[in-house]
């Protein structure tokens, strides 16, 4: 009875520091969610979306982004219950990283107990790409949820006999996939644990039957989506950037996972065949999926670090518990442990002014409300506005042309009534006709997507442009250019 009081404080003290990522990520979460109303041109297309009708949305997903289907009947459902602007639009991608952070923990603490558990949570929490996806209105928090927990619900599966944990694998394997289709990466990850494992055949053929449900369920959305790849016709894979970004992670997976292993006996741990686990069930994320999504893209360029964000999970496990092996290796001796204490916080401090970057209007690459301000700005009321390529008008989704007393002068039907993303436009010809009657037009545009959208209706709009006007002052917003163009003697 005497050591009861002592166990019960130990259990309690480990609870609380399995819970400290998921609070770190909430309180970093919240931090600026806002950011100053500002609008990120994808989380626009998401607002926009999840205000249609469920009719309307799912009529549009049958010509554009049916990939995000399933989020955005879920946003629907969110603005539906609370109409909390971006503050609704992205609370729940925080609510997601929290659960997110929640699970990383609980990997890292399979691995090499409570301590790195909260280490492993908390790496995950500081890194900047999970801030920033924290505070998006897009699926990936949602996606990095699902994944991390399937990956729990997997590594429990593994050493229980209960079939429920099959079962939550199942549904959270299937929900994410839903999510995002990329995340059947993940699949093949987790297939490649089981093989390292050398998992009894039971265990495999469980995987493989909830790998044969999701293929029948995803096959018709999968379908679909691959009418609609000219969307990702902008995606480019670059050797300096992708490339060395993913060998620099995987990089960082493999040292955590070869430090894990070397020093597996230092410090307390738990069961072995947790640790075991939750260690080779972290690798294949990190190595695999986005190593699968590279190799695609050889052929068809696909890779973009968002759609992996997952794998992340992975790194922050390995990377976290060796961290935790290291300075209770080095603890005992004051240089070694001062010099790493330094280390950490010299870390801590150079993640502030990223944090308050990514909180920042000007942090994500387009900003759709700022694009609006300076057209307001620059333009008049009754002035023609006119895209090119005609995809930019993603950028005034939430205030069309309209709202500010300005004409789309090439719009022949909005984005709802047209079941599109970007509304639809009138021939070429007419548009080029209604320019000439202009004496001026705001021009919005974005020139790198230019080569990559080709239209009849941009044609013209450039020819006219060329022939008849002359770009009279303009501004730029990101990779947005906001330009007056008048005839010419009238700038």
């Amino acid at each position: 009875m005497q050591g009861h009081p002592a166990s019960s404080t130990s259990g309690c003290r480990h609870r609380l520091l399995l819970l400290l990522p998921a609070v770190t990520v909430t309180v970093l979460g919240l931090w600026g969610l806002g950011r100053q109303g500002s609008l990120w041109q994808d989380e626009a297309v998401t607002y926009d979306m999840a205000h249609r009708s469920p009719e309307v949305l799912w009529a549009t997903l049958g010509g554009a982004d049916a990939v995000h289907g399933l989020y955005y009947f879920f946003m629907h459902a969110v603005f539906a219950c609370w109409e909390g602007g971006v503050i609704a639009l992205r609370l729940p991608s925080v609510l997601a990283m929290a659960l997110a952070a929640w699970g990383v923990g609980l990997l890292g603490r399979w691995l090499a107990g409570p301590v790195a558990g909260a280490m492993t949570g908390l790496i995950f929490a500081l890194w900047p790409t999970v801030q920033r996806y924290t505070q998006e209105g897009r699926s990936y928090a949602l996606v990095t949820a699902a994944v991390i927990w399937a990956t729990v619900c997997l590594v429990k599966a593994l050493v229980s006999s209960g079939r429920r944990w099959w079962v939550a694998y199942a549904l959270l394997s299937a929900t994410a996939c839903l999510l995002h289709e990329f995340t059947m990466l993940a699949l093949v990850a987790h297939g490649v644990t089981l093989a390292w494992m050398k998992a009894p055949r039971s265990t495999v053929r469980g995987w493989a039957i909830v790998c044969g449900c999701i293929l029948v369920i995803m096959a018709p959305l999968v379908w679909v989506s691959l009418g609609q790849v000219e969307q990702v016709a902008w995606i480019e894979v670059s050797l300096a950037g992708d490339l060395t970004g993913y060998l620099l992670l995987a990089g960082v997976g493999l040292l955590g996972h070869m430090l894990v292993r070397r020093r597996a006996g230092i410090g307390p741990r738990p069961q072995a065949t947790h640790r075991v686990t939750a260690d080779r069930a972290a690798v294949p994320l990190v190595v695999l999926t986005p190593g699968l999504l590279l190799l695609v893209s050889l052929v068809k360029p696909l890779y973009v670090d968002r759609y992996v964000l997952y794998s992340l999970a992975g790194v922050c496990v390995l990377a976290g518990a060796a961290c935790t092996n290291i300075w209770q290796e080095v603890r005992q001796r004051p240089a070694r442990a001062g010099l790493a204490a330094v280390t950490g916080l010299a870390t801590v401090t150079l993640l502030v002014p990223v944090g308050l970057h990514l909180r920042s209007a000007s942090s994500r690459s387009d900003d759709a409300t700022a694009v609006t301000t300076v057209v307001r700005d620059l333009g008049a009321p009754g002035d023609p506005v006119i895209f090119l390529p005609q995809s930019r008008r993603v950028w005034m989704l939430d205030t069309p042309p309209a709202s500010l007393g300005m004409t789309d002068l090439a719009l022949a039907q909005s984005p709802a009534a047209s079941h599109t993303l970007f509304g639809t436009e009138l021939a070429g010809d007419l548009v080029a006709r209604r320019m000439s009657a202009s004496e001026r037009v705001v021009v919005v545009r974005d020139r790198d997507r230019e080569a990559y959208e080709p239209s009849d209706q941009d044609r013209s709009k450039r020819a006219v442009l060329a022939s008849e006007f002359t770009p009279c002052h303009g501004r730029t917003v990101g990779s947005a250019r906001v330009t007056v163009y008048a005839r010419a003697g009238f700038c």
